[in-house]
């Protein structure tokens, strides 16, 4: 009630025993988790969210579901951000029917093998980070519990990834959960005094702390590839990768950069460290999930400052905690096409692929033998928002063309897909006939997409189609939320 248009006369002036009585609101701390979830009373048909920041070493996710599971709670929709190989014992309940759809943005081992045989009995929705920040923040997506695993938490509920055993740094997907959450669980092994700080999330949104003996194991974040690749092949395209950005004119004072945490991908960013050093650049942000080697280009003041959503690797950890310029961020702020977001602000991102066609439409969600191990995660958002997007990957990788008519499942459409670099030349899509023109300009060499395939395809062969049923097991969705591809069962 505003009171604008009553008359002062008619308005109550309270009395001294109706004052308000002084008191605070708490947030609920508990330290069961099977008592916490038989208080929740979670029915059937519950949407239940968790993030991935502590990737394969993360121990929330698994004894959560398992707790739900117990109390006979059927027909879930799990929204996970990722999920890891070590989340396998979830597999049963996909078969037992507790849960029934999944919401990710990246899924590997047994689980994904599991929906891509057609155990799970709903569908899969596969979405990019910033368009599963999206769906969540416009409440396409609705949350009914957020489980956030807090590698320290006050008993306000106040979050912060930078203290604790196992702090993981930067928790930027969570935090759309944490807002959207119906009800919001903050799960801890590390309870800090009063107040948390730096908070990442604070305790209005957190509705429960439940504190538990481990949240996982943070050596975790360093799952995958986050080496630089030592192989001739790969340094060879790392280094063709450098002459194709120099080539776009965006590599100089004020560039912004994201790479990912593959091996080859990382030698490009060695390889551009060492030309900005030469040639006195210094660029203004690098962003996305952050390694080591961007840290040391922060450090050494190649680049201004750090976007960083997620870490990919402890030193990573360390940095957001000390360097005042290494910036958390949320997957929204990161990625969401309805709002300002970091990666249209990009001038090149480094991608990888697990293969391409000739329409330059890219595959990351499922591999050569059609079944899910992986997802977009940010490649759509980045190769969308940023001036140019170049897929790095050998041409020949165990016997099986990279190249082909038509990807399995398309996950970044390929006019958002600008350079294709490897070891046996570098493709240009026709859609972009500014960098034709400039790479022409430079004489720096590339070919056909089409050319290229056919070099593969007369050393190797055409790869054989991978047999699957008509049977549709899920859904490959763009950042805005359209349908970009069928996943189906495989036999």
């Amino acid at each position: 009630m505003t009171y604008f248009d009553t008359k002062l006369e008619d308005v109550k002036i309270l009395e001294k025993n109706d004052y308000p009585k002084k008191g605070h609101t708490e947030t609920i701390l508990r330290d069961n988790l099977d008592e916490l979830i038989k208080e929740l009373d979670i029915k059937d048909g519950a949407s239940i969210s968790f993030h991935h920041h502590l990737r394969n070493g993360d121990n929330v996710l698994v004894p959560v579901m398992k707790a739900i599971a117990a109390t006979g709670v059927k027909d879930i929709t799990l929204v996970a951000s990722s999920i890891f190989p070590s989340m396998a014992e979830i597999v049963d309940l996909l078969e037992d029917g507790t849960i029934t759809n999944i919401i990710t943005s990246y899924i590997s081992g047994p689980v994904g093998e599991a929906v891509s045989h057609g155990k799970l009995k709903g569908r899969i929705i596969m979405q990019s980070h910033g368009g599963r920040a999206r769906a969540i923040m416009n409440g396409e997506v609705e949350i009914d519990y957020a489980f956030i695993a807090a590698p320290s938490c006050d008993e306000h509920g106040n979050i912060s990834g930078t203290n604790g055993i196992n702090s993981c740094g930067a928790i930027g997907y969570a935090y759309s959960d944490a807002q959207k959450g119906k009800t919001t669980i903050a799960v801890t092994d590390y309870l800090a005094p009063y107040p948390n700080y730096p908070i990442d999330i604070a305790g209005e949104y957190i509705d429960y702390v439940l504190k538990v003996d481990s949240i996982g194991e943070k050596s975790g974040i360093v799952s995958g590839t986050t080496m630089i690749t030592k192989d001739p092949v790969g340094l060879k395209i790392a280094a063709d990768t450098l002459q194709a950005m120099i080539a776009t004119g965006l590599v100089k004072d004020g560039l912004s950069f994201q790479t990912g945490a593959g091996g080859i991908s990382l030698a490009v960013a060695d390889n551009l460290k060492t030309y900005m050093i030469e040639n006195n650049i210094k660029g203004s942000f690098a962003s996305g999930g952050i390694t080591g080697y961007l840290v040391d280009m922060l450090e050494e003041g190649l680049f201004e400052a750090l976007f960083d959503v997620q870490c990919f690797d402890l030193k990573a950890v360390e940095s957001i905690g000390k360097n005042r310029n290494h910036l958390k961020m949320s997957g929204s702020m990161y990625g969401n096409p309805e709002v300002s977001n970091v990666v249209d602000n990009l001038d090149i991102v480094i991608l990888g692929a697990t293969e391409i066609d000739t329409d330059f439409n890219v595959n990351v969600t499922t591999g050569s033998h059609g079944m899910l191990m992986g997802g977009s995660g940010g490649h759509q958002d980045t190769a969308f928002g940023a001036k140019v997007s170049i897929i790095v990957s050998k041409l020949f990788s165990s016997r099986i063309p990279f190249i082909k008519d038509r990807v399995d499942v398309i996950t970044t459409p390929g006019n958002t897909v600008d350079i294709l670099v490897t070891e046996r030349g570098i493709c240009i899509n026709p859609l972009r006939s500014d960098l034709i023109e400039k790479f022409d300009a430079l004489k720096v060499p590339h070919i056909t997409i089409e050319e290229l395939k056919k070099i593969a395809e007369d050393a190797m062969g055409k790869p054989k189609n991978i047999e699957k049923t008509d049977r549709i097991v899920g859904l490959s969705q763009s950042r805005t939320g359209d349908i970009l591809d069928y996943i189906y069962e495989v036999k």
